[in-house]
C-alpha cells in the first residue's frame, strides 16, 4: 500500500544535525513546536535516579537573558498558548502552542532555555521540593502504584525497574559530585545533533523552515550521542507473564516489531463492535472492558500490556487467557487489507481536525502512515512467535466505520420511514407543522464563525424530569468512539437535570453522527448497562469534575433507573456550519426525542455570600478550587475579570508554586459554568492545610492592588487578541459562544468583548480587584476537607 503524498510536510537535517519536521496546515490558528531531546531517566548515572525529570524541571526557571518574569512558561500564559515538559524513559519532550504573531518570540525563548539554564543552588533546592511533593502524591496514587506492581514482572536489572521520579533523598543538589553530574548530562544530550524540532502551523514551509533554522543558531552544536541499549526485558526463556489486582489482570507481552505495527495490533484489540474480543468477554461476564497499549518501545525491545477489568468469575483469568490467543489466532490469519485501509482512513482524519500541537507532538514521534509492508511483515512474525493453536470461536472482524466515509446519497430524499414516493410532503402539514416552527427556534445556528472552513461546532441541551441513568454515556461509548475516529469529538455533560451533548470537529459526518444519536436515544428507555468504575482522578482533578454542579446549587441525585423522554425538553446551536450543513442536522434533529424548546439558564446568585462546599477525596492532600463570580453577567464585567486573571496567572503561580512551594497542582484563570464568568484558583498541598491554602489566596488577593500599579502594561492587546476569530481554535470559539447564548448576550458576543478588554483602565481593574476581595459576586469554595473559620457558609 503506497503512502500517500505529503505537499505539505517536510523533514530535514541542518548542518548542526538539528533533525526538523515541519508540516503547513493552513486552517491551523495557532503555531506549535515540539523539541525532543534524545535522553530520558534511563540516560543518567545509576546514582543520581531522576535527574532527567530534575533537569526539565530547572530549564523553566528562567535564564540570564530571559528571567522568570519574561521566561518561556510567562510568556507562553501572557499569550493564551500552552506550554509543557515531559521526560520519559530515553526521551524528554517540551511543547509550546502560540499564536502566529508571537511564535517567533516563543521559540526565541525556548532554545535560550535550552542552551543556557541558570542552574542555580537557590533555584535547585525550592524545585527539589516541589519534586519531592510530586514523589509523595505519586506514591500516593493508586494508578502509579499499580503500575509499579505491574513492572516487577521485567527482569530486576531493566532500569524499567528502576525509581526515575526524584525526590530529597535521590537530588543531593549540595554534594559537588551531583552538580558536576547535572551540568555534564546537560552539555552532553542538550546539544544540536540530540535534539529533533517538530513545527506545525498555516505558515507556508519556507517561513517555517526559516523559523527552524533561526532556532537552529541559538543552540549549542555538538554531534549526537549513542544511547546505552538496555538489559533484557524478562528473564531468560520467559515471553510474557500476568498481573492480577484491583479488579484488573494484565497481561504483559515482550516483543520485537515496530511501534507502527504495535499500534495496528491495539487498535482492533480495543475495538468494541460485535465478534471482537472485548465484546466476546462481556457477554461472558468474564471483564467488562480490554484496553491494549504500548508500555515501552525502544532499541528493539518493547512491551504490549493487555488490561482486563475483571467481572466477577473467579476463573477468569484462564478464561480470559484462552480467548486472547485464540482471537490472536483468528487475527493473524485473517486478510487485513479492508483493516489497514480503515486504518489508515483515520490516521488521515485524525490529522485533518488535530490542532497544531498535537499535529506537532504526533511528528515527533517520527511514525509512518499507513501501515507499510515492512509493518506488516514484522506483525505476521510476532504473532507467528506466540503460542498459537488453530482458532475455535466463530469470530468476526468488525465493520467499516460508517462516519468515516462520505454518505451515500439517498435518492428518495424527502420520504419518511415507510413511505413511497405517493406520500411525498404529505408529513409536512400533517403531522409536523407546529414541531418545526418549534424546532427552528430551539435549533439555532450562530453565524459568527462563518470562515469556519471544514470543521463546526453543535451544542444541544436536554432537560430532563430526573437525573439521566449513570450509564447513558456508557451506552453511547460506540457510537462516541466511532465518532470521534471520524473526527468529530463527542462529549457528554450532566448537570444535575440538565444533559448536555456536543459535537465539534468535521462537519461533514456530523448529521449522520446527529442521525444515529436521534436513534440511539430514542431506544433507550430503559439502560441496563453496567457502569464501570474507574480509578479516582487525583483530589484536584475530582473537585473540577464537581465544580459545575457546585455553582447550579444541585446537590448529586441519584441514577434515575430508567430514561423517559415524555417531559422532555431540547434546544441547540450550531456553529461554524456551512448552510447544507444546517439544513441535514434540522432533518435529523426533527428525530431526537423530547420536545424543542427555549429553556432558561439560571445560576444561582450568591448575592455576597461566601459558601464552602465540602466534596469526600480519598488523597491525603489538601485541595481547594476558590471561585469569584461576577457580580453581574455583563460584558464589562466579564471583560475586567478577564483582564485582572490575564494579569495575575503569572503572579500567582510564581509566589504559590515557585517561591513558598505549598504544592504542586497550582493555577489560575477564568472558568464559565452555565453562563457564568469567574475568576478560578486551584491548589493541591502535601504539606499545607486547606485553612494555610485558604490564608495564603487572602494573602495574594490583598495584594492585587499594588500588582496592578506596578503594571505599566495591562496587557489589552495581547488578551484582546486572543478572541478574534483568525487566533482562536474552533473548540474554544464554540464554547465561548455557547456560553454568551447562556448568558444572553448577542450574537457579536467576541467582538464586543475585545472592545470591552480595549477599554478597561487601571481603575477598573482596581474597581475589579476590590470587588474580587470583598466578594462582590460571592465565593464559592469547593474543598477536600470542611470549613474552618471565617465568614464561610456551608452549602448543605
Amino acid at each position: 500500500m503506497p503512502a500517500p503524498a505529503q505537499p505539505h510536510h517536510l523533514h530535514l537535517t541542518l548542518a548542526n544535525g538539528l533533525r526538523v519536521s515541519l508540516r503547513h496546515a493552513p486552517r491551523l490558528k495557532r503555531c506549535a513546536a515540539v523539541l525532543r531531546v534524545a535522553a530520558g531517566s534511563h540516560d543518567v548515572p545509576l546514582a543520581w535516579p531522576g535527574l532527567a525529570h530534575f533537569l526539565e524541571h530547572l530549564l523553566f526557571l528562567g535564564t540570564e537573558r530571559f528571567p522568570s518574569e519574561e521566561g518561556l512558561m510567562t510568556y507562553v500564559q501572557r499569550h493564551g498558548g500552552q506550554v509543557n515538559a515531559s521526560t520519559r524513559e530515553r526521551t524528554t519532550d517540551f511543547f509550546v502552542e502560540l499564536p502566529l504573531s508571537t511564535f517567533a518570540d516563543g521559540l526565541e525563548r525556548l532554545a535560550d532555555l535550552l542552551t543556557h539554564p541558570r542552574l542555580a543552588l537557590d533555584d535547585q533546592l525550592r524545585e527539589r521540593e516541589v519534586l519531592h511533593a510530586e514523589f509523595i502524591a505519586w506514591s500516593q496514587d493508586a494508578n502509579a502504584q499499580q503500575q509499579v506492581a505491574l513492572l516487577e514482572g521485567l527482569a530486576a536489572d531493566h532500569p524499567l525497574r528502576g525509581f526515575h521520579a526524584g525526590n530529597r533523598d535521590s537530588l543531593p543538589v549540595e554534594r559537588q559530585a551531583f552538580q558536576q553530574a547535572l551540568r555534564d548530562f546537560h552539555q552532553h544530550f542538550y546539544q544540536s545533533g540530540q535534539m529533533t524540532l517538530s513545527l506545525a502551523g498555516p505558515q507556508p514551509l519556507a517561513e517555517l523552515e526559516r523559523l527552524a533554522r533561526r532556532f537552529s543558531e541559538q543552540l549549542r552544536a555538538g554531534p549526537r550521542h549513542p544511547q546505552a541499549a538496555p538489559p533484557a526485558l524478562m528473564p531468560a526463556h520467559t515471553q510474557h507473564f500476568q498481573h492480577s489486582a484491583d479488579g484488573h489482570l494484565h497481561h504483559v507481552i515482550s516483543v520485537d516489531a515496530p511501534r507502527e505495527a504495535l499500534d495496528f495490533l491495539c487498535f482492533w484489540l480495543n475495538a468494541s463492535a460485535p465478534g471482537g474480543l472485548r465484546a466476546e468477554l462481556q457477554a461472558r461476564q468474564l471483564a467488562s472492558t480490554v484496553q491494549a497499549s504500548v508500555l515501552y518501545h525502544f532499541a528493539g525491545q518493547a512491551l504490549l500490556d493487555l488490561d482486563f477489568t475483571l467481572g466477577t468469575q473467579s476463573d477468569a483469568a484462564t478464561q480470559i487467557e484462552a480467548l486472547l490467543y485464540d482471537w490472536l489466532s483468528f487475527f493473524a490469519h485473517s486478510d487485513w487489507t479492508s483493516l489497514r485501509e480503515e486504518f489508515a482512513l483515520l490516521n488521515a482524519r485524525q490529522q485533518q481536525v488535530q490542532g497544531a500541537l498535537a499535529l506537532a507532538r504526533h511528528d515527533s514521534e517520527e511514525l509512518e502512515a499507513p501501515v507499510s509492508e515492512q509493518h506488516v511483515a514484522a506483525l505476521k512474525t510476532l504473532l507467528d512467535a506466540l503460542p498459537l493453536q488453530a482458532c475455535r470461536h466463530a469470530w468476526q472482524l468488525p465493520p467499516n466505520n460508517p462516519f468515516l466515509r462520505p454518505p451515500v446519497k439517498d435518492e428518495r430524499a424527502g420520504l419518511i420511514r415507510g413511505q413511497t414516493s405517493a406520500h411525498r410532503g404529505l408529513r409536512t402539514f400533517a403531522q409536523d407543522r407546529s414541531r418545526g416552527r418549534r424546532e427552528l427556534s430551539a435549533l439555532s445556528f450562530s453565524p459568527a464563525l462563518a470562515d469556519a472552513h471544514e470543521e463546526g461546532a453543535l451544542y444541544l441541551r436536554w432537560r430532563l424530569d430526573c437525573a439521566r441513568p449513570s450509564t447513558l454515556e456508557n451506552t453511547l461509548a460506540p457510537l462516541r468512539e466511532n465518532a470521534r475516529q471520524a473526527g468529530v469529538d463527542l462529549s457528554f455533560d450532566a448537570i444535575g437535570n440538565d444533559w448536555l451533548v456536543k459535537m465539534v470537529g468535521l462537519h461533514q459526518p456530523m448529521p449522520a453522527i446527529l442521525d444515529e444519536l436521534a436513534r440511539s436515544l430514542n431506544l433507550l428507555e430503559e439502560d441496563r448497562q453496567h457502569a464501570t468504575a474507574g480509578t479516582p482522578p487525583i483530589a484536584i482533578r475530582q473537585l473540577l469534575k464537581a465544580l459545575p454542579a457546585c455553582c447550579a446549587g444541585v446537590r448529586p441525585n441519584p441514577p434515575a433507573p430508567s430514561l423517559s423522554w415524555a417531559h422532555a425538553r431540547w434546544e441547540g446551536l450550531g456553529i461554524g456550519l456551512p448552510a447544507h450543513c444546517e439544513a441535514a442536522l434540522r432533518s435529523a434533529a426533527t428525530r431526537l426525542p423530547g420536545q424543542p424548546a427555549i429553556l432558561e439558564s439560571e445560576c444561582p446568585s450568591l448575592n455576597g455570600q461566601r459558601l464552602w462546599h465540602e466534596v469526600h477525596t480519598d488523597a491525603l492532600d489538601a485541595a481547594l478550587l476558590l471561585f469569584c463570580p461576577t457580580p453581574t453577567r455583563s460584558l464589562a464585567d466579564e471583560a475586567a475579570w478577564r483582564l485582572l486573571a490575564h494579569l495575575l496567572q503569572g503572579p500567582f503561580y510564581q509566589r504559590l508554586r515557585v517561591e513558598l512551594q505549598i504544592g504542586y497542582a497550582v493555577f489560575s484563570g477564568i472558568r464559565q459554568i452555565n453562563g457564568q464568568t469567574g475568576l478560578l484558583f486551584g491548589v493541591q498541598s502535601p504539606s499545607v492545610s486547606l485553612e494555610g491554602i485558604m490564608q495564603h489566596l487572602h494573602t495574594f488577593l490583598a495584594q492585587l492592588p499594588a500588582l496592578i500599579d506596578a503594571s505599566d502594561d495591562l496587557g489589552h492587546p495581547a488578551l484582546a487578541q486572543q478572541f478574534t476569530a483568525q487566533a482562536l481554535p474552533l473548540a474554544q470559539a464554540a464554547e465561548l459562544l455557547w456560553q454568551a447564548r447562556l448568558a444572553g448576550h448577542p450574537a457579536d458576543y467576541l467582538t464586543l468583548l475585545q472592545h470591552q478588554i480595549q477599554a478597561l483602565t487601571h481603575a477598573d481593574l482596581q474597581r475589579a480587584a476590590q470587588q474580587v476581595q470583598d466578594a462582590a459576586g460571592g465565593w464559592r469554595c469547593i474543598a477536600n476537607g470542611p470549613r474552618s473559620g471565617g465568614d464561610w457558609q456551608s452549602a448543605d
